[in-house]
């Protein structure tokens, strides 16, 4: 069921029928489950109490890496998959899955000897089947970075990974399932799990969040997907089941590329504890992290960075760019996420294993923990669990993890007003609905929003396609635009208006409510206080 215009309605008017899963969870974990299992041919239904990636999902490190530092706690074999499904994925994902180029900077001082990571660099290469890394003295790093000033910098390397933008990657995988037959609502949460006489899970009742309706209703399935990430302890209370995760909070700052003009990736090993933090040029801007910390508090849908997670992103900073002089004034945004991490008991959270894990309780089919980049093996694993409860034999595992772009696509007229870099993102993020739309707009509108990499064109489209809710999902996930202009883009709404609200046929009442909504969320989430 597309999401054209009346498609929540319809969608929860069908959900009184059998399914063979549902999927509880919108996140890249869910997505890619959802994925493998459509291209199999299950009926299938994926449900979010928020909105698609609203969680752990949009707010990661943007990368698709093989995770280098996990070399250092001997996670080989986590490593190993997360190299190959980078490789995978920077076929499969032109235009959205991106080569990176990083740049180590060693440090006099540094936690660990540079000959340590040469020697982690030659294993990552040779997981890749490619060699491509290489070191530099002092004068040629500079030479390749003039920004690194720093008096304690001891030469270092050059190496390779990949970088994606995680909202819109988590939102292709839906999208392009639900295109496939697949179901997939956002809004709509588990209130409760519908359970056999024995206790095992065969369903789910729903309520409607979006603030449309109050719609209730109770759906069945032989097996049900727990995929909610750092919440999946909440599910598994229900049948009895001890909590398993360790929530950890990973946060990030936003520069303006003005302020820290850097062309390629940097990391390097933060002064304070050794761990590796990285400065990465994204969508325009400058993203810096990240922290590793416990989250003590409750497990909220927007954390925040603290007052000490800023201090201690800035002195990296300030150690190896001091020639840029950088301080609060210069951070136009935060971001915070909550890793979904399986308590293992470590003391340091940056040592527990980032490996997943799933668990089959009684119908109720959890994978918790993992990354980003093993997505498609996390989902695999998944169904493997799941077969015993369906009538099936087997899964396709060799679908690609994203479809090819459609035949035709290069003869659309839209092409002509994007040079050759933009075009290929445009082609890696929309589906053929949106990038048909593109060609009929009025050639002004391919004019690029203040600050951003995005067109009022693309806002124009997406808005009414892309199953948006509120104004944060569109501003936030559907574009980064709150991540990019300062205020989250407080000065832009106005203009931006002009364009959401008839494409989303809201009143001026409902805008003034989103815009309100937003502006608090950007302050109290999205802002470094």
């Amino acid at each position: 069921m597309v999401w054209n215009k009346g498609w929540r309605e319809r969608a929860w008017s069908d959900l009184d029928q059998p399914w063979d899963l549902i999927i509880i969870g919108g996140g890249i974990t869910g997505a890619g489950v959802f994925r493998q299992a459509v291209q199999s041919g299950l009926k299938t239904l994926l449900v979010e109490a928020h909105d698609f990636g609203s969680g752990t999902s949009s707010r990661s490190s943007k990368l698709v890496h093989g995770g280098l530092r996990y070399l250092q706690t001997a996670q080989l074999k986590l490593t190993l998959e997360s190299v190959r499904e980078r490789e995978y994925l920077l076929k499969q994902g032109r235009g959205l899955v991106n080569p990176l180029n990083f740049l180590y900077a060693r440090q006099r001082g540094d936690y660990m000897p540079g000959w340590m990571f040469g020697l982690g660099l030659c294993a990552y290469d040779l997981m890749a089947r490619q060699w491509q890394h290489r070191s530099y003295d002092n004068h040629d790093l500079r030479e390749l970075c003039p920004l690194l000033t720093s008096p304690k910098l001891r030469g270092g390397y050059r190496f390779f990974d990949a970088q994606t933008d995680d909202a819109r990657l988590v939102l292709r995988l839906i999208r392009e399932s639900v295109e496939m037959g697949g179901v997939a609502l956002n809004y709509a949460r588990v209130g409760h799990l519908l359970k056999t006489r024995d206790e095992y899970a065969r369903g789910v009742a729903l309520r409607d969040t979006s603030g449309e309706t109050d719609k209730k209703v109770e759906v069945k399935a032989r097996v049900v997907i727990n995929a909610t990430g750092v919440w999946v302890d909440e599910l598994r209370k229900e049948i009895g089941r001890p909590a398993r995760m360790r929530p950890l909070r990973g946060s990030h700052l936003v520069l303006q590329r003005e302020r820290l003009p850097l062309s390629r990736a940097v990391t390097f090993l933060h002064p304070q504890d050794g761990r590796p933090v990285f400065a990465l040029p994204w969508e325009g801007v400058i993203l810096f992290g990240t922290t590793d910390i416990d989250h003590p508090d409750g497990l909220e849908i927007d954390p925040s960075i603290s007052s000490g997670e800023v201090d201690y992103l800035l002195e990296g900073l300030q150690a190896v760019f001091p020639g840029q002089e950088l301080d609060y004034q210069d951070i136009t945004a935060t971001f915070a996420g909550l890793r979904p991490v399986v308590n293992t008991g470590k003391s340091d959270p940056s040592k527990e294993s980032r490996e997943y894990a799933v668990w089959d309780e009684k119908g109720l089919i959890t994978v918790a923990g993992g990354k980003l980049t093993t997505f498609r093996l996390m989902a695999r694993d998944t169904l493997k669990k799941a077969r015993r409860y369906l009538s099936t034999n087997g899964f396709n595992h060799q679908q690609p993890a994203l479809l090819p772009h459609r035949e035709g696509v290069e003869a659309l007229s839209f092409r002509k007003y994007y040079s050759p870099s933009q075009q290929i993102r445009l082609l890696g993020r929309y589906s053929g609905d949106i990038l048909a739309g593109l060609s009929a707009v009025d050639p002004l509108e391919h004019q690029p929003i203040p600050g951003t990499p995005y067109t009022w064109a693309e806002l124009g489209e997406i808005a009414p396609r892309e199953a948006v809710i509120h104004l944060d999902d569109l501003l936030l996930r559907r574009l980064r635009l709150g991540l990019l202009v300062p205020a989250g883009g407080s000065a832009l709404l106005p203009q931006l208006g002009e364009v959401i609200r008839p494409a989303l046929g809201w009143s001026d009442t409902h805008w003034n409510q989103e815009t309100r909504a937003y502006l608090k969320l950007i302050q109290s989430a999205y802002q470094a206080g």
